[in-house]
């Protein structure tokens, strides 16, 4: 309901420095579609960046989707939510969508974890994104009115008496199609 995510394609190997895949990839019908599930990043893509550093392994995820959103959208992309364990931090990052959509987004990441050896499971969540409009919201900034002050300390107290407030009182349902 709110974004989705972008998977890894096939089982990756990690070992010794190095990244192997086994993947029985279809012929493509596009002569400039990548076929290796993750390449790397040049350097200067992230000069001047908190993550250029001399140790720094910028790899990126190829996709092998391709992202259309409605005019004015933009595709937020982060590291997936709650994820901490995973051996790459991905870079944040937005692609305006209604405007570059003929190829996949690739998705830069930081290879974290320079002692992680073994297999990135087909399937691993690599990306999670969300469309974003790219008209800035209007925002207003003011003091809270006697009414306002009233009712927050009506339900700061609700919550404070017992467990669950939020979920069973303020929570929408959602349905799953």
């Amino acid at each position: 309901m709110h974004g989705f995510l972008i998977l890894l394609p096939c089982d990756v190997t990690v070992g010794a420095g190095q990244f192997t895949w086994n993947w029985e990839l279809p012929a493509l019908g596009m002569k400039h579609h990548p076929r290796a599930p993750i390449s790397f990043h040049v350097p200067e893509q992230i000069a001047g960046t908190p993550f250029a550093h001399e140790n720094a392994s910028i790899i990126k995820f190829n996709s092998f989707w391709t992202v259309e959103l409605d005019p004015n959208w933009s595709l937020m992309a982060v590291h997936p939510i709650n994820r901490a364990d995973l051996p790459f931090r991905l870079i944040t990052g937005v692609v305006d969508s209604d405007r570059f959509h003929d190829v996949g987004i690739n998705f830069p990441a930081v290879w974290s974890d320079k002692n992680f050896s073994g297999v990135l499971p087909k399937g691993t969540p690599i990306a999670q994104c969300y469309p974003v409009p790219r008209e800035a919201p209007t925002l207003v900034f003011e003091a809270m009115s006697d009414d306002k002050m009233r009712r927050y300390d009506d339900l700061a107290s609700k919550i404070m008496a017992a467990p669950g407030v939020y979920r069973q009182q303020h929570r929408s349902k959602r349905v799953t199609p």
